[in-house]
């Protein structure tokens, strides 16, 4: 059961803040949302790692690893919102799904065993992406939604760097301090520059977006974390669906039309990272 609502606080919390992006990128920009998205993580973040205290099995291998896993997260998400500014939120959060796979693969890179028919899944899935991101209009539209797709593709990468660096340190270090790097390196690195440079931008209008976001994405992580440890195949397969769950609300609040190719990839590409799941996880 708590492999089941894990998965599901996750999904739900993924998908509130891709929506929320989405909304927020089309009143701010994309550096000041994702350094205004870090520090409020930032804030929920610290005071549970330090209730939690350090962890002893923290080593530079380690720390290592928890530098990789918070420049992924945060690269990632600058390429999502940066395609949420741009894309439909049908065609972007279900590409960025795919970061479980790309996880999958570099582990069997670092030399973890393909399993049986993952391999074919994992092919599945690189054609939906394909089918995800043709528009057949013409005119801008079709260049919004293949660049949209390509930055999505692109935060696939670095968010499934990210996964793999996690994974490493994951169980050995808790759930808090595995939330905290992607919250401390987006701080560090964008809010302060930002701030010192006087680029740092908000809007009364984007706020309400900002903190959700904030919230959602450290909540979501902690709530994956917690179900993986009682099951994690069901847990992730569950946890994926944010992607549809984003896609559908897109089409019935934002209004989205996708094209009928593109319905075929966004099925293939959801389906795939479930079953990927199972068989992976």
């Amino acid at each position: 059961m708590l492999a089941i609502l894990g998965g599901l606080g996750a999904a739900l919390a993924w998908a509130t803040t891709t929506l929320a992006a989405a909304r927020a990128t089309r009143l701010i920009d994309v550096w000041s949302l994702l350094a205004s998205v870090m520090t409020v993580g930032l804030i929920v973040a610290v005071p549970a790692a330090a209730i939690a205290g350090v962890p002893s099995g923290l080593d530079g291998n380690s720390a290592g690893w928890l530098a990789a896993s918070g420049t992924g997260n945060v690269v990632g998400l600058l390429f999502t919102y940066s395609a949420l500014r741009i894309g439909k939120v049908g065609v972007v959060a279900p590409i960025t799904s795919t970061e479980g796979a790309v996880a999958a693969v570099i582990a069997v890179v670092a030399g973890e065993q393909l399993r049986t028919g993952a391999g074919v899944t994992l092919a599945a899935i690189t054609v939906g992406v394909v089918l995800a991101a043709i528009a057949p209009d013409e005119g801008e539209g079709r260049r919004d939604d293949l660049s949209a797709a390509l930055l999505a593709a692109c935060a696939a990468l670095s968010f499934g760097v990210g996964l793999y660096a996690t994974g490493r340190v994951g169980q050995d270090l808790g759930i808090a301090w595995a939330v905290l790097p992607p919250r401390v390196v987006g701080f560090v690195a964008l809010a302060i520059p930002l701030a010192l440079a006087r680029r740092w931008r908000m809007r009364r209008e984007a706020l309400p977006y900002v903190v959700a976001g904030g919230l959602c994405e450290v909540l979501g992580f902690a709530s994956y974390a917690v179900g993986a440890r009682h099951g994690l195949a069901v847990s992730a397969v569950l946890a994926s669906q944010f992607a549809a769950i984003a896609a559908v609300v897109g089409y019935l609040v934002f209004a989205e039309r996708l094209a009928r190719v593109q319905v075929a990839g966004v099925a293939t590409i959801v389906v795939g990272v479930s079953v990927l799941s199972v068989v992976h996880g």
